[in-house]
């Protein structure tokens, strides 16, 4: 008889388990553990959305929508968003968060041996799509300031990339694109006939200056946006696509046999959503940054983040990161390695999305760990 093993895909042995959601399972087993580790807000739904959700399930929307998503809520975020490109941003559907409508992007443009290409450090999931479709992430070195260096990008295009993934502002450094270097990235585009996908899953956490999304000056751009972050609806699972209809039609054909379509009752809530102003929470992260940045660089080289929630010090005194967060872990405080988002094992990650209490404490531990 076969071992259960032999009867697993290559395709699912290909992938590792993220190491974020190895961290999050460890995180279960401390007692009151510094956990510095999960990307998810700390403030709740606005009660306007909760009322709004509860309203609908009452109401009776709890039955499949169309796949794309309800006509109301896909008509206000091409209205919005449409406006704020200075043009149209052509179709828009309702995603099952901005995790899956990556993978649905991914799926729909991604052939066996296409290429994709991002900045290292990336978010985590980009390298694991892009092999589930066969394909290749090349993930180009930005360190040590984790800035968009177009002469790097263009030497790592062959014939073979379809695709340029940018994520600004970006987990996990924090760090935000500059308008030069969203030129930069555009002209990139163009010249090599590519498609541009926009991870914007943090645009709403921007804190120093809020700049245009690549897609105002590409019209072959794939944005994604969701309220996971910006409304902590991070169980709600809602996020959305926009982009050339040639695309997004094949993304929601995907979708039929996938996701099928996003739960009927919280795409009703986020046509309230779209009315709840989150200025005073993003503030709020705004003093975080400052908190967190502030303890850390005495002790750390470190990039001070100019948006999401995100910090991404490097590790002191030649350690690796996995030696250093093991450390961490002794004190009972959860980081995650750098080399989850990166090939190299020189940071960690800390998500500053919890108390001030705890970030203050959380944060002298380390500044002693690092000695």
């Amino acid at each position: 008889m076969r071992d259960l093993n032999d009867f697993v895909s290559q395709r699912a042995h290909a992938v590792d388990a993220s190491g974020i959601r190895k961290v999050f399972d460890l995180a279960a087993k401390l007692k009151d553990p510094i956990n510095f580790s999960i990307g998810q807000p700390d403030f709740d739904v606005p009660d306007a959305c909760k009322d709004a959700a509860i309203d609908a399930i009452r109401r009776g929307h709890n039955r499949y929508t169309q796949t794309q998503g309800i006509a109301a809520l896909r008509e206000r975020v091409h209205k919005d968003l449409s406006a704020e490109l200075g043009r149209d941003c052509g179709d828009v559907f309702i995603t099952s968060g901005v995790s899956g409508g990556l993978f649905l992007a991914v799926l729909a443009l991604i052939n066996p041996g296409d290429e994709a290409i991002c900045l290292d450090p990336y978010f985590v999931m980009y390298k694991h799509l892009l092999t589930m479709a066969g394909g290749k992430l090349t993930a180009v070195d930005s360190y040590p300031d984790f800035r968009f260096h177009a002469d790097r990008v263009e030497k790592a295009i062959t014939p073979r990339t379809k695709m340029l993934i940018l994520n600004s502002p970006c987990n996990p450094s924090g760090v935000v694109m500059t308008s030069e270097e969203i030129d930069a990235a555009v002209a990139l585009a163009k010249k090599h006939d590519l498609i541009l996908l926009s991870d914007e899953i943090y645009e709403e956490f921007t804190y120093e200056k809020r700049l245009p999304s690549p897609a105002s000056m590409y019209e072959r751009s794939l944005v994604l946006r969701g309220y996971s972050k910006s409304h902590a609806m991070t169980g709600w699972r809602l996020g959305y696509a926009a982009g050339p209809t040639q695309i997004i039609q094949q993304m929601v054909k995907l979708q039929q046999y996938t996701f099928v379509c996003a739960p009927a009752p919280l795409q009703v809530a986020a046509v309230t959503a779209e009315d709840c102003s989150m200025t005073d929470c993003v503030e709020t992260y705004h003093r975080k940054r400052d908190l967190v940045f502030g303890k850390l660089a005495r002790k750390f080289e470190v990039v001070k983040p100019q948006g999401a929630f995100y910090i991404f010090p490097k590790v002191p005194n030649g350690m690796t990161a996995g030696e250093f967060c093991t450390k961490a872990v002794e004190r009972n405080v959860l980081i995650i390695p750098g080399n989850v988002f990166s090939a190299f094992d020189t940071h960690f990650r800390i998500s500053y999305a919890t108390t001030d209490e705890k970030l203050a404490r959380g944060c002298d531990i380390l500044c002693e760990l690092a000695g």
